[in-house]
Order: C-alpha cells, then sequence, then structure tokens
C-alpha cells in the first residue's frame, strides 16, 4: 500500500482551504487532499462523547460542552474551524462518531455498502468532503486499477437472473439498485489510505464532472475503537 500521496498522480495536495476548494480536477487527478498535520487530542474528545447509535452525529453544540484538557481544545478548535469552513463555503458537513457502518450481505456475489470499493452519485454538481480525526481512515484507489462490477461477466449473469423485467430496462435497475457504483479492485492494485487531519475533496459522478468520480471505500474499524469523521 503506497504511503506517500504524492507518489499518485490522482491525488493533488494542496495548502489552505481555499486552494482545496478552487482547484479543478483533471485528467486522472479526482483527489484534493489538503495536507495537514494536526496539533490536538482527537482521542481524548472521542472518548469524552457518547455513542447513542452506531453512528451518532456530533453537533457543535456537543462539542462545545465537553472538558477538554489544553490538548484536547486545540483539537476541538480545529473541528468546529473545518465545519465552519465547509459551512461558509456551502456545504452540509456532518461530524460522525462511528462504530460500523450497517453491512449489506443480501447477495453473496456483490455487497452496496461502503466497505465496499465505490463511488459517489449526485444529480447536482458537488464534490465529497471528508476528514477523520481518530480511527481507522478511508481508502481510495487509481481508477484503472479496477473494473466495474456490474460489467464483470459472472457478477453481471447473477443479477439478470435478479432480474426479470425487459432488457433494455436492466442498466436502470442496475442504477437504481446502486449495484453500478462498486467497483472490484485488479490483483496488482494499491489503493492509498487517506491518512489522518487530512481534508479530502473527492470527485463525485454528476453530469459536469470531467473527470472519472474517485473510488472510494470506508475502513474496517480497528477493534475496541471509535471513528471521528467529518463528512460531507
Amino acid at each position: 500500500m503506497s504511503n506517500t500521496f504524492s507518489d499518485s498522480s490522482q491525488i493533488g495536495i494542496v495548502s489552505t482551504f481555499s486552494d482545496l476548494i478552487n482547484t479543478d480536477f483533471k485528467e486522472e487527478m479526482n483527489a484534493l487532499c489538503w495536507h495537514r498535520n494536526l496539533d490536538g487530542d482527537f482521542k481524548e474528545i472521542v472518548s469524552k462523547l457518547s455513542l447513542k447509535e452506531n453512528i451518532t452525529e456530533v453537533y457543535p453544540e456537543d462539542l462545545i460542552a465537553l472538558q477538554l484538557s489544553e490538548k484536547g481544545n486545540i483539537a476541538r478548535e480545529i473541528i468546529l474551524n473545518d465545519l465552519q469552513l465547509l459551512t461558509d463555503f456551502g456545504a452540509s458537513p456532518s461530524l460522525n462518531l462511528l462504530k460500523c457502518y450497517e453491512r449489506d450481505d443480501e447477495f453473496d456475489f456483490i455487497s452496496t455498502d461502503v466497505y465496499s470499493f465505490h463511488v459517489d452519485r449526485s444529480p447536482i454538481a458537488t464534490d465529497t468532503f471528508l476528514c477523520t480525526y481518530h480511527g481507522a481512515a478511508s481508502d481510495i484507489v487509481s481508477n484503472s486499477q479496477t473494473e466495474q462490477k456490474t460489467l464483470i461477466p459472472e457478477i453481471r449473469a447473477k443479477l439478470k437472473e435478479l432480474y426479470d423485467g425487459p432488457a433494455e430496462e436492466f442498466d436502470n435497475f442496475l442504477k437504481e439498485n446502486y449495484f453500478d457504483l462498486h467497483y472490484q479492485l485488479h490483483q496488482d492494485a494499491e489503493p492509498i489510505n487517506l491518512g489522518l487531519g487530512h481534508l479530502w475533496r473527492l470527485a463525485v459522478d454528476h453530469p459536469k464532472q470531467q473527470v472519472l468520480p474517485c473510488i472510494h471505500r470506508a475502513p474496517i474499524e480497528n477493534e475496541g475503537e471509535f471513528r471521528l469523521l467529518l463528512i460531507c
């Protein structure tokens, strides 16, 4: 697995939030990273938050109410600032305390949950922003190192067995059930871990997008450890 983002033509590195939102995706580059080495004790924040379900949204007032050490306070200010930057930009950021996502085990030959490599789709021009402050971090992979699962003959044949409508509507069936968003890695594929503290912008599949959407997945969580994730 690659350790340095700069090795990849898929990733653009920026040093400010302004550059993150104003740099255009181009050619193979469909992921932008505001590369940061954050101070602060994010683990302390996680330890003082309450998990109500497998995924609990954390609001600014929840963070403000925490009694924190100096290092914990630095971490809180960073998160609040990130939320404000994205809100001012017009996004709708959500801070999540995560034990795990729901798994999709309905079919043994294809999965449509977020642990499967997938792309995001939107009817409007938008991007996905995310930052992992604590816990396991997400992975991305180059589009050239994957194949859309619905184009793999044995998977496609099984999907056709599920489908009982007219042949010309089959592709719509794949879209409606999100099967077409998921990808299988080539044997020699090298996913890139997004690391902790960096704020990422990933290309989404939408009508005005000039590049291929960024293929990514949620990580398997570390045993006994919650994730703290900003996403929008």
